[in-house]
């Protein structure tokens, strides 16, 4: 391994870690204003921010400033372009805390709105579609999406559990629907890769990320760690789920292994997902942001897992 080469998988290793950091204060900030949300009887003030000045903060949440000022023990005249930060900092308070008695304080008056801000165009289409079809789309976006196609089959998963909370879908339901639907996605996806040729993949497989050294690589892989190699993949990153089993195909995986253990990775996925859904309720934007920030933190956790074991076996080697 070159100097060069040496360097960079140090300097990946380095900002998948502050990646990891980073993605993992924002996942642990975004709980506890979810639950200091609920605690507070309003979910939708969840998205409460420190950046947000006290103007912004009464227009978003519909609460008359002379109403929230006092609340927060500020006098009538306070400007109203301050931010909770500046607030809270010449308080000497943690902005945190302050943010979380702003959100006790919204939580005091009824016209919160209910549904300001949206998810995203895609995600609204799923949304819909699970609103007016139920388990049927659910089933299809799953099944579609373990296949290869880039859906947001997480944040569908959290959506159904969102639906579950409200009463529009049954939990029960839901669950057998998800594991079943993702689980024969992979299961397809697995024999696309036993049955195609090698030549068809060296003509067409780029399109699926498929190349040669990579089938050696994710060969190797399955070799040397075998089902976790598989769980992992539709667990801590199922965006590679598709890829991982069609090279389990085209490297002839023993069949029986890749059933058992992608199932059981399909269940541990299944459960994180459509309980997170199931956990937030109705405040399905504060869902997005969570489940945004949780994305991260997996993805850069894999990236330093992997980097920091391939740097290992590098290692080693020499050592010896």
């Amino acid at each position: 391994m070159s100097r060069r080469a040496r360097h960079i998988l140090v300097a990946v290793i380095a900002l998948s870690a502050l990646a990891s950091i980073f993605f993992g204060l924002r996942s642990y900030s975004s709980y506890l204003l979810l639950r200091s949300a609920y605690e507070a009887g309003r979910p939708q003030v969840s998205s409460l921010r420190a950046w947000m000045t006290l103007d912004h903060v009464a227009t978003t949440y519909r609460v008359p400033l002379n109403e929230l000022l006092p609340r927060l023990g500020l006098p009538p005249d306070a400007s109203r372009d301050e931010s909770l930060r500046a607030i809270a900092d010449q308080r000497g308070v943690p902005r945190f805390d302050f943010v979380r008695q702003v959100q006790r304080a919204l939580g005091q008056s009824a016209p919160v709105p209910e549904s300001g801000q949206s998810t995203g165009g895609l995600t609204d289409r799923i949304l819909s579609a699970l609103l007016i079809y139920g388990y049927p789309a659910l089933a299809l976006t799953l099944l579609l999406g373990a296949i290869g196609l880039p859906l947001p089959i997480g944040v569908a998963a959290v959506l159904a559990g969102s639906l579950a909370a409200l009463g529009n879908l049954r939990w029960e339901w839901a669950g057998m629907i998800a594991v079943t639907a993702s689980f024969a996605g992979d299961m397809i996806a697995y024999g696309i890769g036993r049955a195609v040729s090698d030549n068809f993949l060296a003509r067409h497989g780029r399109w699926i990320g498929y190349s040669p050294q990579r089938r050696d690589n994710i060969q190797a892989l399955l070799q040397r760690w075998g089902g976790v190699t598989v769980i992992i993949s539709r667990t801590l990153t199922s965006s590679l789920s598709s890829v991982v089993s069609i090279f389990a195909g085209v490297s002839r995986y023993q069949f029986s292994h890749f059933l058992g253990f992608a199932l059981l990775g399909r269940l541990i996925w299944t459960s994180a997902y459509l309980g997170l859904g199931y956990g937030i309720g109705n405040n399905i934007d504060a869902a997005s942001q969570f489940l945004g920030n949780l994305s991260g933190l997996i993805i850069a956790l894999g990236v330093l897992v992997v980097a920091g074991a391939y740097r290992a076996g590098m290692m080693r080697p020499e050592a010896g």
